[in-house]
């Protein structure tokens, strides 16, 4: 079997195919993957590298729901990113296209409904993507991640299956080897902050402002997203990364709390994890949806972007990092979320229609 994955721009459409290939491998050994990306490949080139599979880049156009002066031009990115990915599909003829949202994904989709090629999509937010809304008119299946979702789409296609993570996340963590790895201190609590697969700029610059603070009573893991070189500190127990990938499950394993958006990937993983975390959603996105959803099961601690500066940022993560409990009662309701055999689902489907 042959299965197209798609996705990109941001890590969060691309950790969830990945998880899913991982099953497909399992079921039928042999199967063969290409991803297709977009012609950056920032971040998905980067995690698909170490899968050993085949990737492509497309043009893409951005889909947007606000004005940006490149809106005029995306649309023709998108018309050409459709003709590249019919090259590409005649080439290769996969048995399946499956995709988790992302803009990239929408001319690969609407391409192999012309050449006759099914595609499944995955909904992992609570709100449905523009890109999603658009592909699921022409998608066999459609598996979402909450219950809620299936009334957003046709009920002959939607299946709730969960949302998929990886396993090497959940096993292969290693505290010890994290303390090493990182050259953190035992004694110390530890924070990981990770702001997104193509980073935030304000919440970059918001923990480089409050790391003297910080590092008086913890250690920082800081993920930027490829933004290293605009934000630095020299302060000891400050330890910065533009990205992790097979070292992220030690990352996990070291942290005490975690300081993230709320794509649901990231939330995922630390629901598989059971780890504390504050939230802040990418604003006006389908991430304050999400952030709601987990904050209101007491799974998480929401803190809006537009009300953050220096002074209350910080102490928001010293009240909860300090407070034992607190973080005792984050771990055990985001630990409830998590449901763990949502690859497996999605790859049993996928390859019931790829037979």
């Amino acid at each position: 079997m042959k299965i197209v994955l798609s996705g990109g721009g941001t890590g969060g459409s691309v950790v969830p195919l990945l998880a899913v290939a991982r099953e497909l491998e399992k079921m039928e050994k042999g199967t063969g993957f290409l991803f297709i990306g977009t012609k950056k490949g920032r971040p998905e080139k980067t995690l698909v590298r170490s899968f050993a599979m085949r990737y492509q880049g497309i043009h893409s156009g951005k889909l947007r729901r606000y004005f940006d002066w490149q809106n005029f031009f995306d649309p023709f990115k998108i018309i050409l990113g459709f003709f590249e990915s019919l090259s590409i599909l005649f080439r290769e003829r996969p048995d399946v296209i499956f995709s988790a949202g992302g803009f990239v994904s929408v001319p690969v989709i609407w391409a192999g409904f012309f050449l006759g090629i099914p595609a499944v999509i995955h909904q992992q937010d609570i709100i449905p993507s523009l890109s999603n809304k658009l592909t699921s008119l022409i998608a066999k299946k459609i598996t979402v991640s909450f219950e809620k979702s299936l009334n957003d789409f046709n009920p002959e296609k939607a299946v709730l299956t969960g949302n998929p993570v990886r396993k090497e996340i959940i096993s292969s963590g290693d505290k010890n080897r994290a303390i090493k790895r990182f050259n953190l201190e035992h004694s110390l609590p530890t924070i990981l902050v990770a702001g997104g697969g193509t980073g935030s700029e304000k919440i970059n610059r918001l923990i480089i402002s409050i790391v003297p603070d910080l590092t008086k009573f913890c250690q920082i893991v800081h993920l930027t997203g490829g933004k290293t070189s605009q934000f630095s500190s020299s302060a000891n127990r400050y330890h910065q990364y533009e990205f992790l990938t097979e070292e992220m499950p030690d990352a996990y394993a070291a942290a005490d709390l975690v300081v993230s958006r709320a794509g649901l990937g990231v939330l995922t993983e630390l629901s598989a994890l059971a780890k504390p975390a504050i939230v802040i959603p990418i604003p006006s996105s389908h991430q304050e949806a999400n952030a709601l959803y987990f904050t209101s099961c007491g799974a998480t601690v929401y803190l809006e972007e537009k009300s953050l500066d220096s002074q209350n940022f910080l102490a928001k993560i010293r009240e909860v990092l300090l407070d034992k409990e607190k973080l005792g009662d984050l771990a055990y309701h985001i630990h409830l979320l998590f449901q763990a055999d949502a690859a497996f689902k999605i790859a049993e489907i996928i390859r019931k229609i790829g037979a």
